[in-house]
C-alpha cells in the first residue's frame, strides 16, 4: 500500500472540509449536516465517510453550548419518552398524529411531560409504526441512551 499517497489525499480532504472529523463552530455543523444530507443518498457507497461524520455530527451535538439545554432536558427524562420525543422531532408530528398508537392528545402531553408513562401497547404500536426495535424504549442498566436534536 502506498502510505504516501493515502496521507496526501487524506490531508487534502481534511484541508478542503476539516470538519469532517471535527467540527469547530455553527458554520462547520451546517457543513457537515449539509454533506451528510449528500452523501446519505448512495449509503453504501458512501458508508464510511458516513461514519466519520456522523461521529462528528454526534460529538458537536453533544457538547456544543446550543445543544445544552436540550441535552440536559433529554438526560433528565426516561429513555422511553426520550425516544418518543425524538420521534417527533424527526417526523415532524403533533400529539394528535399518535392518537393510533398512543391515544388522545392530551395523553401523549401528560406521557411527554412525565405525569403517565408508555405502556407495553404504546410501545409496541410506536415501534411497529417505525420499525423500531422495542428495545429502544427502554433504560439499560449503567447506561443512558444519547439522544441528538
Amino acid at each position: 500500500m502506498n502510505f504516501a499517497a493515502v496521507k496526501d489525499k487524506a490531508k487534502a480532504l481534511f484541508e478542503e472540509a476539516s470538519f469532517i472529523s471535527e467540527i469547530r463552530n455553527e458554520a462547520d455543523y451546517e457543513n457537515a449536516l449539509a454533506l451528510m444530507d449528500e452523501l446519505i443518498e448512495d449509503y453504501d457507497e458512501n458508508r464510511t465517510l458516513i461514519g466519520v461524520l456522523a461521529n462528528s455530527i454526534e460529538t458537536w451535538e453533544n457538547t456544543a453550548p446550543e445543544f445544552e439545554a436540550f441535552n440536559q432536558r433529554i438526560a433528565q427524562l426516561d429513555d422511553g419518552v426520550a425516544v418518543l420525543r425524538t420521534l417527533i422531532d424527526q417526523y415532524q408530528l403533533k400529539a394528535d398524529d399518535l392518537k393510533n398508537e398512543i391515544g388522545s392528545k392530551s395523553l401523549v402531553s401528560m406521557i411527554l411531560n412525565g405525569s403517565r408513562n408508555l405502556t407495553r401497547e404504546h410501545i409496541q404500536a410506536l415501534s411497529l409504526r417505525f420499525g423500531l426495535n422495542p428495545a429502544v424504549f427502554f433504560q439499560m442498566p449503567g447506561h443512558r441512551l444519547q439522544l441528538v436534536s
